[in-house]
């Protein structure tokens, strides 16, 4: 699949490409021989509305997730010869093209492993950066962190306050989360700084559901709002928050039939150490942290700084992969609300979330169809009759997932705590 990523005056000139129009509208274009898609042209606006003013090279960087979130939304998997794998070819219009051409290959090896999809991105000048306000505004926060609305990050704003750090919370909006999002900020050390940003990637046709790019977007806001930080300007490094367990940051694939990013990677460390080394290459004074990456989700809880607060928002938060399916009602059964119910096991505190499937013990016909369920069982079995290395194989042999002994570790009292809650269901 072909696309040309660009602001609305670029010249759309490649027949049967996707033309994506960047901080613009589709309509805009005069071009008719091609598709039509935008995206950011509502997080350019809420930007520079609140007065903040981010580098040319995080605007960029910024410009190269949109384009690969709207093609990750454009590119049906179930078109594909494999029904997963997708090829893109991917023209992108940055500031500075000379520079992102040397970093085609490494944005392309961290695509493929986040989405194990072909990426071939090639860039060319006429990107566009926003005049800086004419009355700018320089936060004051020594810190950004990613505010989702789930577990995690609600845990990680809570520790970043209680050790007396001042963050600036990061959102992308997501349909059903908002309120909480902005609930937390609101409540978290009597306030954070927040800001919600929404991609808006609007491909024509149905929208591919597997979205397994997305934490590129995600990592993007968070760059922006970290370069308009008065220390950013002031040049010093800014620290970036991405707060999640590292048992579902590595998700490792519970069954041999789901290898490859059929488990989400969305903070897989693999993946953010190749982001890092861009940053890094980009002189973007951000440094990613997952201050979690190597505790399970029940640590999360038991050792959050403020257990008072967080009694009184942990129900509220999200983990489900399903949420939407559901009528924004979290199932119960998937992977990330079963680690989330094992949590609260683990925590010992009362899980009161109401879910779809609350008893995922059950043996009848409409529950012998809980894949994942399922799939958690095999994977505690396999574990206990062959050993933990044997079930791992290789989903930790990547060159950059950092010392592995830790993560094996981690990865096994995972296990245990998703065993606890597989006895507690009567799972066999």
């Amino acid at each position: 699949m072909r696309l040309v990523c660009a602001p609305e005056n670029f010249n759309f000139a490649e027949d049967g490409a996707l033309n994506v129009v960047l901080y613009g509208q589709p309509g805009e274009i005069r071009d008719d021989r091609s598709a039509r898609a935008s995206a950011g042209q509502a997080a350019k606006t809420d930007f520079i509305r609140a007065g903040y003013n981010a580098t040319p090279r995080a605007w960029d960087f910024l410009s190269i997730a949109l384009s690969v979130i709207t093609a990750d939304l454009a590119g049906q998997r179930e078109e594909s010869a494999d029904n997963w794998t997708r090829e893109f070819d991917i023209k992108i219009a940055v500031a500075d093209p000379i520079f992102w051409n040397t970093q085609a290959t490494a944005l392309e090896a961290a695509l493929k492993f986040l989405s194990t999809d072909r990426w071939q991105l090639t860039f060319e000048s006429g990107g566009h950066i926003p005049s800086p306000p004419k009355k700018p505004v320089q936060p004051d926060e020594d810190c950004v962190v990613l505010l989702s609305g789930g577990l995690d990050s609600l845990i990680g704003a809570i520790d970043l306050a209680a050790t007396n750090k001042k963050p600036l919370a990061v959102s992308n909006i997501v349909r059903g989360d908002g309120e909480n999002q902005e609930e937390f900020a609101k409540t978290i050390g009597g306030g954070l700084r927040h800001i919600a940003l929404n991609h808006n990637a609007t491909p024509p046709g149905k929208k591919e559901p597997s979205q397994r790019a997305r934490s590129l977007i995600f990592i993007a806001f968070g760059v922006l709002a970290a370069t308009s930080l008065k220390k950013y300007h002031n040049g010093q490094e800014v620290p970036f928050y991405i707060c999640e367990n590292g048992f579902i940051a590595i998700n490792p694939p519970l069954t041999g039939g789901r290898i490859g990013s059929l488990s989400t990677r969305t903070v897989h460390p693999e993946f953010l150490n190749r982001i890092r080394d861009i940053l890094i290459a980009a002189d973007l004074r951000v440094r990613i942290i997952n201050p979690y990456e190597h505790c399970t989700k029940g640590e999360m809880l038991k050792n959050c700084r403020d257990q008072k607060l967080l009694k009184s928002l942990a129900i509220k938060s999200v983990s489900c992969g399903r949420y939407r399916v559901f009528n924004y009602t979290q199932c119960g059964r998937c992977v990330p609300c079963q680690v989330r119910r094992a949590a609260f096991l683990a925590w010992g505190n009362a899980d009161l979330t109401s879910y779809k499937y609350s008893n995922i013990g059950l043996r009848n016909d409409e529950h012998a169809n809980f894949d994942d369920v399922r799939s958690i069982a095999m994977a505690i079995a396999d574990v206990n009759t062959n050993g933990l290395e044997s079930w791992l194989g290789a989903a930790l042999a990547y060159p950059k997932i950092g010392i592995k002994p830790p993560l094996k570790d981690l990865v096994s009292r995972g296990l245990k705590e998703l065993a606890a809650l597989h006895l507690q269901q009567g799972i066999r």
